[in-house]
């Protein structure tokens, strides 16, 4: 076993953890709200930005506990950011008010937010 805490904090500033459940049952998943288009959308907005897996990683995940057909839950660490309802569109306008048009406030942990 290696502990490799020290290399993930110099390569990683964040990660975006989007749940990717799909499970048959009476209760909403986010596969079926679009889980998979919005990984593939931050991914792309990331890469775009040239900031994809350094400094930012994304990580498709299990369920976050915020289902709902309206779209998927996401959670973007260590920020503890938790959004529900994620659809592939809100994407760029969601991870503009998290790192900023170029992604370039990433180590920005501690940003002042607005109350809800």
């Amino acid at each position: 076993m290696k502990r490799r805490t020290d290399h993930q904090r110099e390569r990683l500033e964040a990660q975006v953890f989007v749940c990717t459940t799909d499970r048959d049952g009476e209760y909403a998943c986010c596969a079926d709200a679009g889980g998979k288009e919005t990984v593939e959308a931050i991914k792309s907005w990331l890469r775009d930005r040239n900031a994809f897996w350094s400094p930012i990683s994304v990580t498709e995940t299990q369920c976050l506990g915020l289902c709902s057909e309206g779209g998927t839950a996401l959670a973007i660490q260590p920020r503890n950011e938790w959004y529900s309802d994620v659809q592939p569109e809100d994407v760029p306008d969601l991870l503009e008010s998290e790192f900023g048009p170029n992604a370039d406030r990433v180590g920005d942990v501690y940003e002042q937010r607005p109350p809800e």
